[in-house]
């Protein structure tokens, strides 16, 4: 027996070799040599294809963006496991995507899992991987030939070459990730994106601190005509491209990171300056014949910005094919004429917040406030819009919804050190995604859909004609009124709630309403068209940073008192006031009222559900959720709120309660509630469930017919 066990270990010694050998010449068979050098991927002056079945073939990629962080994390401290990478991966194959893009080099868990998961199948997600530059180098230095800048970003994409092809080992530093990478997915990478969305004012610099570094020449690219910045860009690049053919024999397409506001094109009706200050012209960079698969060009294009989307006279003039004005059509097909290269739409996507920061004022493909089915229609309708233009590829941002985002409009009404522990669906650029995460460990703990059981267990106050109950979670705070006989076509119920100590209205003049406390914000259901959400005008963020600080809006003294009696219409901006050059007109101050309320079922399980909808009136029952920013809460896992906004400006105070008081108005006669006071415990990591919002099958079913 001893004999037969050290025989059958030498012949597995001896058999080790030729498995590698046969796994090595399995990994080989997925990409094509030439010249001694192997790639999986390549491009024409048009087109992307990819090696399968022993040839190249045409390859039009759809796809999305994945993003680096999940509920209570940030992308830095890398909370996504192996588990959460492989069923997405599932979810993005079955949704008939054939690539993904990340933005930088991640956790090796993530390389592991897409490597895991590729095995074995005949149709393999694809990756684009993208080289991330220190944001905080670019804001100190201002220029990209800085030596610390550079050759920190040149070793990064060393080390990125290094990952793809299982071969690093990156030691722990914080807020990057680190590790041993052992997973080859080399044969997966179809392209790199380097670089991000360039500053305008990095470009600029850095072509005046380097006027004569205006060429590079490489192994692999150099350049014609360029800027002092596309000879920096040409460099990293070719440096990358040189790295993987020494190392490991290997080469893939390469792009450089590029949007709007840096492109090749001059938009004239553009009222902002720097929007278009400045060019990135990737057709500056010219390859070798050693260079074998070939570039091509990186956009992140969506329909609501720059401004030149909705003024510039050719774009909105421009009429598709079914009749519509398409002026993110027409700029597509612009861009195209400037390339001789193909083009890879690397993000486009439409959010489904309730908060909103841009329109489009032709089509609707706004910048939130956009509910989850138009989403996905939305979605579409720009895809097709993409692969009719001529472009080689197109992919959606983004994958998952991600809590610790911020926007311009509503970045300075939060905590930024706890965005990720809570859900601000005002914020839009936390819900771009087709995978969404809602509270709830399975499901939401309230629906606003007029079943009543997951209110069960929850106290009720008051009495017969008017009791009410009051719950919350990580994203909204909800209320359910029930009311004797409640007639929604003539019944009004107003809602008083006090917030901020010491600040608010004892009445309403406008309502001839007076309350027993002090209220911050009195919410008003007068039928399914007319309910909203208001704000005492002293405690109004909109009205004091436009017109008080800002001077946008016309101020108006006896607002900026307190207890003044006076409650505003909720507002975000969406644009500060413009000045359009070619048409030598100024525009007002955009904005729209976000407090206003959407009457429908929030029950996604529901057949008429509706992503937006705030409450939802079903015979004597009132449900309503009410996001926590429409109340001024800067944080609600730890009760944080905006404090006194014209003793302190924007700035944070914890509370220990939130206090109620019904006023329900009938047949000329107001019924009022004794004030009730709510608190809830506060939370450090949030509860989440995942969901596939109705976006991603719309998309699934659009990407089954795109080859």
């Amino acid at each position: 027996m001893k004999r037969y066990f050290i025989v059958v270990i030498i012949l597995l010694i001896l058999a080790y070799p030729v498995y590698i050998l046969i796994l090595h010449t399995m990994d080989l068979s997925k990409s094509f040599e030439k010249d001694g050098v192997r790639f999986v991927s390549k491009v024409d002056d048009k087109y992307f294809y990819v090696y399968e079945n022993g040839d190249f073939n045409k390859f039009f990629i759809k796809g999305v963006n994945l993003g680096a962080a999940k509920p209570g994390y940030y992308p830095g401290e890398f909370g996504i496991t192996k588990e959460d990478y492989k069923k997405w991966f599932e979810q993005i194959s079955d949704m008939n995507a054939n690539t993904i893009r990340v933005y930088t080099i991640l956790m090796p868990e993530f390389y592991e899992a897409f490597l895991e998961f590729n095995k074995g199948r005949d149709k393999p997600l694809y990756l684009i991987h993208g080289l991330w530059i220190n944001e905080e180098d670019i804001s100190n230095y201002m220029d990209a030939f800085n030596p610390k800048l550079k050759n920190e970003t040149i070793d990064e994409a060393k080390t990125l070459v290094d990952v793809i092809n299982g071969n690093a080992n990156i030691p722990f530093q914080n807020g990057k990730a680190y590790g041993i990478y052992q997973s080859d997915i080399s044969n997966y990478v179809i392209g790199y994106i380097l670089g991000i969305e360039w500053d305008p004012q990095f470009v600029i610099e850095t072509n005046e601190k380097n006027s004569s570094k205006n060429f590079y020449s490489g192994d692999f690219l150099y350049t014609e005509t360029a800027s002092p910045f596309e000879a920096f860009l040409c460099e990293l690049a070719d440096e990358t491209i040189s790295y993987e053919t020494t190392k490991y024999n290997k080469q893939r397409p390469v792009a450089l990171s590029n949007w709007p506001t840096t492109d090749p094109i001059k938009h004239p009706n553009e009222p902002l300056e720097t929007e278009d200050m400045v060019s990135v012209n990737v057709e500056h960079i010219k390859w070798k014949d050693t260079f074998l698969p070939g570039m091509f060009a990186s956009y992140h294009i969506y329909p609501y910005y720059p401004d030149f989307m909705n003024y510039q006279k050719e774009y909105i003039n421009y009429v598709d094919e079914k009749g519509k004005i398409n002026p993110y059509r027409a700029y597509l097909e612009d861009l195209i004429k400037v390339h001789s290269m193909p083009i890879v739409v690397a993000e486009f996507g439409i959010p489904s917040s309730r908060g909103m920061a841009h329109e489009n004022i032709y089509t609707g493909y706004n910048q939130g406030f956009v509910e989850e089915t138009k989403q996905g229609e939305f979605l579409v309708d720009m895809l097709d819009d993409i692969n009719k233009s001529g472009y080689a590829g197109a992919l959606i941002f983004n994958w998952q919804d991600e809590w610790f985002k911020r926007t311009w409009n509503t970045m300075d009404f939060d905590n930024p050190e706890r965005r990720a522990f809570w859900s601000n669906i005002q914020t839009n650029e936390q819900m771009f995604g087709l995978l969404t995460f809602e509270p709830g460990t399975e499901e939401s703990i309230i629906y606003n859909d007029g079943d009543l059981t997951d209110w069960e267990g929850i106290n009720s106050y008051g009495d017969e004609e008017l009791n009410y109950s009051v719950h919350s979670d990580e994203r909204y705070i909800y209320l359910k009124i029930l009311i004797n006989k409640f007639d929604e076509n003539n019944d009004k119920l107003f809602i008083g709630i006090d917030t901020i100590k010491n600040q608010g209205n004892r009445r309403a003049i406008d309502f001839g309403i007076d309350f027993d406390m002090f209220a911050d914000f009195l919410v008003i259901i007068d039928g399914k068209d007319n309910s909203r959400v208001l704000v005492d005008s002293y405690y109004d963020t909109y009205y004091f940073v436009y017109a008080h600080n800002l001077g946008f809006e016309e101020r108006k003294i006896q607002l900026e008192n307190r207890n003044s009696g006076y409650f505003n219409k909720i507002f975000l901006a969406l644009n500060r006031p413009l000045f359009l050059p070619e048409d030598e007109i100024y525009l007002p101050m955009q904005k729209y009222e976000t407090g206003k309320l959407r009457h429908g079922i929030g029950n996604p399980n529901d057949y008429n559900f509706d992503s937006l909808s705030d409450f939802y009136i079903k015979d004597d029952v009132i449900e309503l959720r009410i996001p926590w920013m429409l109340l001024n809460f800067m944080d609600p896992s730890k009760k944080e709120i905006i404090s006194n906004l014209y003793k302190e400006g924007i700035n944070g105070n914890n509370i220990d309660k939130i206090s109620f008081q019904f006023i329900l108005e009938r047949d000329f006669s107001k019924k009022r509630t004794d004030i009730f006071d709510y608190t809830y415990d506060n939370w450090d990591m949030p509860t989440y469930h995942e969901r596939l919002k109705k976006s991603y099958y719309i998309v699934q079913d659009a990407f089954s017919k795109l080859e």
